[in-house]
């Protein structure tokens, strides 16, 4: 299933006014932790699958990118992408992340930020980055944490009074299809375990060098409910690196 919850006008209206829509990268509170596992980008030739707005397109080309490709389901994610930045060095494609078909070892760089948890499937869509990838090749990515995303709630335990308690997880090993409420309702997820996201780097011929659950940056401390995100991990972010060996 190919859900485009962010073509949606209700949907995207919302996105719209979160703080990393309107601040970029600095608003979204995984960022330093990612930017941390990114190899040097001078001259290198990247992709980012699941673009959205463009932010992390910009920051390959400010730190020196040769090019970048930036690839989104939503016509209306990339529409903004697009008038944010008029750089020929940035290429922007509308695609579903399952549909890509770029040529062998046509990248040095692969990220994606908070887009696999939407996918039905990512053995495959491993596979083809790897292959997309030069050898020493790296791979990052971020994902909604499964302990995040293992119930359709996706929500704490409140007492009587409306505070929480506690982050329930069930149903982890039932992997699949979640029926969440994420700014609307009916936002379709996929819940896989942290075992599964590992044996598909590594069945596609990946090294994992990196495993983060990032929390939120000193600065970030100050915004209401912010603490709370340290009690239970939100984001997972992986760096996988491809055989330099490999062809």
């Amino acid at each position: 299933m190919k859900q485009n919850k962010y073509n949606d006008s209700e949907f995207f209206s919302a996105y719209k006014q979160m703080p990393r829509s309107i601040q970029g990268l600095e608003g979204a509170g995984e960022w330093h932790v990612f930017k941390a596992l990114l190899p040097e980008l001078r001259n290198k030739d990247v992709l980012d699958l699941g673009c959205g707005f463009g932010w992390h397109c910009r920051y390959m080309r400010e730190q020196g990118a040769r090019s970048v490709v930036g690839v989104d389901i939503s016509e209306k994610m990339l529409r903004q992408a697009r008038e944010h930045s008029e750089d020929p060095a940035i290429s922007y494609v509308q695609l579903p992340i399952e549909d890509i078909a770029f040529d062998h070892s046509r990248f040095d760089v692969v990220i994606s930020s908070l887009a696999f948890h939407y996918l039905e499937s990512v053995e495959s869509i491993f596979r083809k980055i790897h292959d997309n990838l030069r050898p020493g090749g790296r791979f990052i990515f971020s994902v909604e944490h499964p302990i995040f995303t293992s119930r359709n709630e996706q929500d704490w335990h409140y007492d009587a009074e409306g505070n929480r308690m506690h982050w329930p997880v069930d149903h982890y090993q039932s992997q699949g299809i979640r029926s969440t409420t994420f700014l609307t309702d009916n936002v379709i997820k996929y819940h896989r375990t942290i075992s599964t996201y590992f044996n598909a780097l590594i069945d596609a011929g990946f090294t994992i060098k990196a495993v983060k659950e990032p929390m939120p940056s000193e600065e970030m401390m100050g915004i209401p409910g912010m603490t709370d995100e340290n009690r239970r991990p939100m984001f997972l972010i992986l760096s996988a690196q491809k055989d330099s060996a490999a062809n």
